[in-house]
């Protein structure tokens, strides 16, 4: 199975949450097969249950699998991990302190992780204590470059920079773009995208030249009466996606 996350125009991959293994095909094929899906490791009781769900994804799908945390929940950094070795997905959503060992068990450098960074408020800063135990103190405020330093130390692929809250970090979020570009470093995107905004928020990354953007589309496209995603709203992500890089 593919390792690497299918880019369109090697540029941008979709992630959007799959509710179903149903669901996740429709997805899927709504921008062909241009997106990972996001399965949340905290929907599942154990680690079994989630391994034999997500092969279900893997194999409807390609492999198109990201294995996801759920709400950037910290405690489910140890549980990806052991996932992630079992499953070999296309995309791992880490918090920062869980790359390396991500990495480590994947024993590979095709599949992608993510890094959380949060902002800060502060152009040019971003806070990588989202770990268990980090997460629970001050915030540990770097500079974005020393953030995307560490990171590939540690064999990171992107950062995630969760949560945007749509707009609300623009500037920072430019500033992020600009980094990522400048050091050949993926970004990620996440929290409170939507149909509205998506074209924005995507059209900075391209602009500032991020290599590769995987942008996280997750409630705003949801249905809130059966809880999947909807084909539609990620056909006209798609649509979007191929308007901006043209």
């Amino acid at each position: 199975m593919e390792k690497q996350p299918n880019f369109y125009k090697e540029r941008v991959c979709l992630n959007v949450l799959a509710n179903s293994v149903e669901n996740g095909k429709e997805c899927f094929d709504a921008c062909e097969g241009h997106v990972v899906l996001g399965v949340l490791s905290k929907n599942y009781e154990t680690d079994e249950a989630a391994i034999d769900d997500m092969r279900r994804y893997q194999e409807a799908t390609d492999n198109a699998l990201s294995v996801g945390l759920g709400a950037g929940d910290p405690n489910q950094s140890e549980m990806v991990i052991r996932l992630s070795e079992v499953l070999q997905p296309q995309h791992v959503n880490q918090v920062f302190t869980g790359v390396g060992g991500s990495r480590a068990v994947l024993k590979q450098n095709e599949t992608f992780i993510n890094g959380l960074v949060s902002p800060t408020g502060k152009v040019g800063y971003v806070n990588i204590g989202t770990g268990p135990l980090s997460s629970q103190g001050e915030s540990i405020e770097v500079t974005i470059e020393a953030a995307i330093a560490l990171l590939k130390d540690m064999g990171g692929s992107s950062i995630k920079y969760f949560p945007m809250k749509g707009l609300a970090h623009i500037e920072e979020y430019r500033y992020v773009a600009e980094a990522c570009a400048k050091a050949g470093f993926a970004l990620e995107p996440t929290g409170g995208i939507d149909l509205d905004n998506f074209e924005e928020i995507l059209q900075i990354a391209v602009n500032a030249g991020v290599e590769k953007i995987i942008p996280h589309i997750y409630s705003s496209i949801i249905d809130a009466e059966t809880g999947d995603t909807r084909p539609a709203d990620v056909a006209t992500l798609f649509e979007i996606t191929k308007k901006v890089l043209g």
